[in-house]
């Protein structure tokens, strides 16, 4: 998909800080680059392709302008690698709020 229209779901591209004026106290190595965004939201233009400049209003209706990166962008966080130690402890923990386990 290419072309975006009027409520699509989006992602969007903008530079909030150039280099070289970030905040005095932020490590060398961070103020030599840009501080970057990218937020999700609603297109609010008729309609739009990717790299031109658009509006877009957020979940929680904030109004955002940007450069159109994404059409309908996935979610791709992850909470990691499976930990086998992690995988019984709401059971466990369950047990022991309802008063299965004496834990003094």
């Amino acid at each position: 998909m290419n072309i975006s229209k009027k409520g699509d779901w989006v992602k969007v591209y903008n530079v909030v800080l150039k280099e070289g004026k970030r905040a005095p106290q932020v490590p060398d190595d961070t103020k030599k680059v840009p501080l970057e965004m990218w937020v999700k939201g609603f297109l609010l233009n008729e309609s739009a392709k990717i790299g031109d400049i658009v509006e877009i209003e957020t979940y929680i209706g904030r109004k955002v302008k940007g450069e159109l990166v994404e059409i309908q962008p996935n979610y791709t966080h992850s909470y990691g690698k499976y930990v086998n130690e992690l995988a019984y402890i709401g059971r466990q923990l369950r047990g022991i709020l309802e008063g299965g386990e004496i834990n003094e």
